[in-house]
């Protein structure tokens, strides 16, 4: 699962123009601690709750604020643990989304995270994550899990979501209790199913997603 994927439509940016009590009503709507500020598409920073709240003239506008976080964001095509781990090492609710350009596309909320975070719950045992691109027309899940049984390998998980790069395509997210995937990889291949990304639980990859998965769980206090 990708950043693109986990943006929240529903919160729009601020811009330069808007003021310090209108920024805080949001806040208060959205129910976010923070909000990203754009001018002309290009992201500007974060405006802070924390910052904003202590502040005497609230008519002022958000153009004569220094904004916190400037540089942190994530591209859009990256994967939801470095959405998560954005959120986590800089402790704040919300991560903006940019595109190619660099041109702002959206914000993801930590909840967003943790949403994406369920949905591939089996992260905690031991075993690997599988991408997978092909068109509607050509899904069947129980052709694959045959497949990938044939290899004494099992699905623990699967997640379908539409392909942004190909509106006749489709993804198909599995998490499986092997974590070497190159029988499985081989053989998907040889019937035509494209692989996109591939996430072990192994080696160092294995260390990389335990560590990611023990700062959400020091984030939340577990």
């Amino acid at each position: 699962m990708i950043a693109e994927e986990l943006i929240n439509q529903m919160i729009p940016p601020l811009k330069l123009y808007d003021t310090v009590e209108k920024a805080l009503r949001w806040m208060d709507e959205f129910r976010v601690n923070e909000l990203p500020v754009v001018s002309n598409r290009k992201y500007m920073g974060l405006a802070s709750e924390l910052g904003l709240i202590e502040l005497n003239d609230r008519s002022q506008a958000l153009k004569g604020l220094e904004l916190e976080h400037q540089e942190v964001h994530v591209m859009q095509h990256q994967h939801f643990y470095d959405v998560m781990e954005a959120a986590i090492k800089n402790k704040i609710q919300v991560v903006p989304v940019l595109d190619d350009d660099q041109e702002y596309i959206g914000i993801i909320t930590i909840n967003d995270t943790l949403a994406a975070f369920g949905q591939m719950s089996a992260l905690q045992g031991q075993g690997s994550i599988l991408v997978l691109s092909m068109p509607e027309r050509d899904y069947s899940l129980s052709q694959i899990s045959r497949l990938i049984e044939e290899e004494n390998t099992k699905i623990l998980s699967a997640y379908v979501s539409p392909d942004e790069m190909d509106p006749y395509q489709i993804k198909l997210t599995l998490k499986l209790n092997a974590t070497d995937l190159s029988r499985i990889i081989a053989t998907l291949e040889r019937f035509e199913y494209r692989i996109t990304a591939q996430f072990n639980d192994s080696s160092t990859d294995n260390d990389v997603g335990r560590d990611r998965l023990d700062m959400l769980l020091k984030y939340l206090d577990i």
